[in-house]
């Protein structure tokens, strides 16, 4: 190639020469002047050594390359299953009433935090705390009663069907007692669990009954879960304990957190099977019905070889490829072709399975203009 280039250069700058100086040299060849024609003609071999040290050295440049490589290390590589879940909490319900009436206290407001068992409410028990003195004062009769004839029949006095009739009459009205207790109690209103109070549909005095709007809503962030269901191929592989990545585009936050449930059924309707996923919520910024995005670890080697994945390239006959530097120095290496089968890929990595070793550098800015036996500086 270049010496037909040089030919061809040759030839032009003959042909150009010849436009130009033409008399001289027509008038050269026909004086057959030895002297002028030998001085010409190394004025010219001169131009053409010029034009051939120019295209060595192109030739050499286009030889070699400017790569930019990577030394092989072992390394953790993890495949995700990415998939999106609903943010939800078990502490998130409408309080209902039990017993209807006249709402005659409402000890909180919407944003008020509350603990375990504290009394957010009342309802009026139309005389219930009445009746149920009335039946305090019937039992402590019959305590009283009891506890004479139980000290009269400890000392052989009276007969037994007095003594056992008193005691039934203390436990029918203990009974009687417990029962107006449990009436009464259902009256006044507490927190179930420790939360906030996130909205309240009622005002005080007003006429309350179990509804579906209820009472208030109380809502504790403390334990929140991304719900999920995931295709039944993944079935053994996702388990209770496994890892996830837990990103919620609307705050601009990720979490971590781990798989507390698998379910154990497979819904025949689309093949999958629900988990949920337990997350913290150190901030209080998560809220039930969130959307979340979920990278679900399903595969996990700890020593693994792994390139970029845009490095692999594929030849005419199907094989996947890298190139690999040999017979390095300290800059510059020789690239070869390196065969190899690949695994799973997963964030802008792939696994390497085989034809590669740890220590290998391989080519990761440049392979695409370089060949096999191409010089490459790095």
């Amino acid at each position: 190639m270049r010496k037909l280039l040089i030919v061809s250069l040759s030839s032009l700058f003959f042909a150009c020469g010849s436009k130009e100086n033409s008399t001289s040299i027509d008038d050269l060849i026909k004086t057959k002047n030895i002297t002028e024609l030998k001085n010409k003609k190394a004025a010219l071999e001169a131009d053409l050594a010029k034009i051939d040290k120019t295209l060595s050295s192109i030739d050499k440049k286009n030889e070699e390359a400017l790569v930019e490589v990577k030394t092989i290390k072992d390394t953790v590589f993890n495949h995700y299953l990415d998939i999106q879940g609903n943010i939800d909490t078990n502490q998130n319900i409408l309080i209902q009433p039990e017993f209807s009436g006249t709402l005659v206290a409402l000890n909180v407001k919407a944003g008020d935090k509350v603990t375990k068992g504290q009394i957010l409410g009342r309802v009026d028990d139309a005389g219930m705390s009445q009746q149920l003195a009335s039946v305090e004062n019937q039992y402590n009769l019959a305590k009283t009663t009891f506890e004479r004839q139980k000290n009269l029949w400890s000392q052989k006095i009276g007969s037994e069907i007095q003594y056992l009739q008193a005691q039934t009459q203390m436990i029918s009205a203990q009974k009687a007692v417990a029962q107006m207790r449990a009436q009464v109690a259902k009256t006044i209103i507490k927190a179930p669990f420790t939360g906030t109070i996130d909205d309240v549909f009622v005002e005080r005095g007003q006429v309350v009954a179990p509804s579906p709007q209820g009472l208030m809503r109380i809502v504790n962030l403390g334990s929140m879960y991304v719900s999920t269901a995931i295709p039944e191929t993944y079935v053994g592989k996702v388990k209770v304990g496994t890892t996830v990545e837990a990103s919620i585009t609307s705050i601009g936050k990720k979490y971590n957190g781990k798989v507390r449930q698998v379910a154990k059924s497979i819904n025949p309707a689309n093949r999958s099977f629900g988990i949920e996923v337990s997350i913290p919520n150190p901030e209080g910024l998560l809220r039930p019905n969130q959307v979340a995005k979920l990278k679900i670890i399903d595969y996990s080697n700890r020593k693994a070889t792994v390139v970029p994945s845009g490095i692999i390239q594929t030849d005419a006959k199907g094989n996947k490829f890298v190139f690999v530097v040999t017979d390095a120095t300290k800059n510059s290496g020789v690239a070869k072709k390196a065969i190899v089968k690949i695994g799973q890929s997963a964030d802008n990595a792939t696994e390497i399975l085989s034809g590669l070793s740890s220590n290998d550098r391989v080519v990761t800015e440049g392979a695409n203009t370089i060949s096999e036996g191409m010089k490459v500086n790095f």
